[in-house]
């Protein structure tokens, strides 16, 4: 990599945070702002407003995902040096993510956020575990939040919180394990969504090892309003802070499962053969299964309500919003059904509720919400899907996790952050699959006493592939 980038360096007091294993610490050793490189010729100075689909976000956490690496062939100063500036010059291609969110009270009530490129950076902290292995990550059903949470940056911040205390709307963490390494991004949902997240990351990855991302998609930083839509937005708050909320909430396992290509089109060909159709996708087949094993596993009553919460995709749905839209452009579908239902109308059926949610969202469907959120916005809290006793799925298996190769091997796994109380009861994350072609990966936070009975379902795990317990 010949090209440097200019940064600012921050210093970082050391911190240690005791992991779930015994005697696990993740020690910071530094930290620094990653600024795009003068002369880059992509850093335009601006604000850009924010849409519903991006406000709405302000009361939740930051995305947080990461991947495990092998031991890269130089590690240290040298690799996190080598890792500032591939990620600069990624900043060219994202430079409004060098920016910072603002908040500006008018003095009538109400509040506007934007987004201001004022290049100071993102964050780049390095960090070391040697007590961790690769396989402490990875190697198990059961995945360790506590170490998890540590492997983040800015964990527990919300983002509106970065409007309010100018925090870094992007920030990334190296930490050096045993033998590996893993690379953690925490991105502001307010900024941007997990199309924008995973391209940024495989741009960077791409960066590093030394290849070309001319031909990537081009990108298009302004955001797209309905035509009835004040730009900016008002919201009705005398403050920001208003709206932002924590809560306390029960405490959840995790276990990550995955699902062959073999086992994922086994389930898509049974849930399409049971409603006669070919209509139903290999994800819709796949989430209808875990549902179905989760109300079990609950021991939810047949006549009680269960829902499925489901985040959409509006790139393509509506015109104006083209693939390489910068921004949220998401909108959640919530598929509503009686446990009995669900657990006695067999895959198919479970999987068409799915299905017909997410057709239920056409572009006037959209139009249609983003007006009705502009008169009376209404913010999602993390304590909702607990109190429901539901399931909410995010990510999606068609985000290239395992072609980051950042030029000394591809991924050996991937995890969420913890996010603070952002992993409820009820919430799922989807990956591809660590084959690729099909396969499938799911991430899944349930109640402890749940969680063991649903490794116990024999109908669920069947279908799963498990790595041996570390």
């Amino acid at each position: 990599m010949t090209s440097k980038a200019t940064s600012i360096v921050t210093t970082y007091k050391q911190k240690h945070i005791m992991g779930a294993t015994t005697g696990t610490t993740v020690r910071i050793v530094s930290g620094r702002m990653v600024q795009p490189p003068s002369g880059g010729g992509g850093t335009p100075s601006e604000d850009i407003h924010l849409t519903p689909w991006d406000l709405r976000l302000l009361t939740i956490y930051y995305i947080q995902m990461g991947i495990v690496l092998p031991k890269p062939p130089v590690g240290g100063k040298s690799l996190v040096d080598a890792l500032a500036s591939s990620l600069a010059r990624t900043l060219v291609r994202y430079y409004h993510f060098a920016g910072r969110l603002a908040s500006e009270e008018l003095g009538d009530g109400t509040v506007t956020v934007s987004l201001r490129c004022t290049g100071e950076g993102a964050e780049l902290v390095h960090a070391e575990a040697p007590g961790v292995a690769v396989a402490d990550l990875v190697g198990s059903v059961h995945t360790s939040s506590p170490v998890d949470s540590a492997f983040f940056p800015l964990s527990g911040v919300l983002n509106g919180d970065a409007a309010i205390q100018s925090l870094p709307v992007l920030s990334a963490q190296v930490t050096e394990l045993a033998d590996g390494v893993f690379i953690a991004v925490s991105m502001n949902h307010s900024v941007g969504d997990g199309t924008n997240f995973w391209d940024l990351f495989n741009t960077w990855s791409e960066i590093h090892r030394g290849g070309d991302v001319n031909n990537t998609t081009p990108l298009l930083h302004g955001r797209w309003f309905v035509e009835t839509s004040p730009v900016p937005i008002p919201l009705p708050l005398s403050k920001l802070q208003h709206v932002l909320q924590r809560f306390h909430l029960p405490p959840v396992r995790e276990a990550f499962f995955t699902f062959s290509a073999a086992s994922v089109k086994k389930l898509k060909a049974k849930a399409n053969e049971e409603m006669a159709t070919n209509a139903i996708s290999s994800l819709q087949a796949l989430l209808a299964h875990l549902w179905r094993a989760v109300c079990r596993a609950r021991r939810v009553p047949k006549g009680q309500e269960t829902f499925y919460v489901l985040v959409i995709g509006c790139r393509g749905r509506v015109h104006g919003v083209a693939p390489g839209y910068v921004g949220s452009a998401l909108v959640v579908g919530r598929a509503v059904c009686a446990a009995g239902e669900v657990q006695d109308k067999g895959l198919g059926w479970t999987a068409w509720q799915l299905n017909r949610t997410v057709a239920s969202f056409d572009e006037a469907t959209l139009r249609e919400f983003l007006d009705r959120w502009i008169r009376e916005p209404t913010f999602p809290y993390s304590k909702d899907l607990s109190a429901g006793g539901g399931l909410e799925i995010s990510n999606s298996p068609l985000f290239d996790v395992f072609g980051n190769d950042f030029g000394w091997g591809r991924p050996l796994g991937v995890r969420s952050g913890f996010g603070a109380d952002d992993k409820s009861d009820g919430k799922a994350t989807v990956f591809e699959g660590p084959e690729g072609e099909g396969s499938m990966s799911l991430e899944v936070c349930l109640a402890p006493d749940v969680l063991e009975r649903l490794l116990a379902d024999h109908e669920f795990m069947d279908a799963a592939t498990l790595p041996l317990p570390a």
